[in-house]
């Protein structure tokens, strides 16, 4: 059964208080703190990222696997992932608004499409916007899709009816998450949808990468 909880969070810093207070104790800021509703599952038992039931086991113990990186046609970008990227990871680009960021990853991600399904999750442009820009970029693979959407459940639903290999969010800032209050790119909503990209990484061993503003 859901549970709803209220609390009041700092815009700023992003930290938590039962009550509204005036001035940060953790940040000093002024008038920061917005109350917001969290609506949580109450679970009985320990569940991982993947969703299954998790216990403690000796490292030794631990099944080893053979990590397949793809490697794009950016040297740099390969070396910065170590390599390439790895399936099941969540990768932060972030930077100031300006600076690049989209255009990278779209590069990236016409680059990934030749390999694998990928699908590019926008919040702040639309599609005609986005094919406009890839196309100066290069060939645009059929498996290349473009979602203009910030609805959370409805990226998820498209993820799992996709089922895409690489999953860009172009940015977390426009992303929200209806499972708690609080506007788009408030700490608590970029806290949520981060957590929920996690999972959803880990759930579908998908490579997901999320551009995220430095303001």
């Amino acid at each position: 059964m859901a549970k709803k909880k209220a609390t009041f969070v700092c815009q700023n810093c992003g930290y938590n208080s039962p009550k509204y207070l005036g001035r940060c104790p953790n940040c000093g800021s002024w008038s920061s703190f917005v109350e917001e509703v969290v609506v949580a599952e109450v679970k009985n038992a320990r569940v991982s990222l993947t969703g299954e039931k998790t216990k403690p086991m000796k490292l030794a113990e631990v099944t080893s696997i053979n990590v397949n990186r793809t490697k794009t046609e950016m040297e740099e970008f390969n070396r910065v992932l170590g390599g390439g990227v790895v399936p099941g990871s969540l990768v932060l680009i972030g930077g100031d608004p300006g600076i690049g960021k989209s255009t990278l990853l779209l590069q990236v991600s016409t680059q990934l499409s030749q390999v694998g399904t990928v699908l590019y999750v926008s919040g702040e442009e639309s599609a005609q916007q986005i094919k406009l820009r890839a196309e100066r970029l290069g060939d645009i693979d059929s498996e290349f899709y473009l979602y203009a959407e910030t609805n959370m459940q409805s990226v998820r639903a498209e993820v799992e009816r996709i089922q895409p290999d690489f999953l860009i969010i172009d940015s977390i800032q426009t992303i929200m998450s209806p499972e708690i209050s609080g506007v788009q790119g408030s700490v608590s909503q970029v806290r949520e949808v981060t957590a929920e990209l996690m999972q959803l990484a880990k759930t579908n061993n998908i490579a997901i990468f999320i551009v995220g503003h430095v303001t």
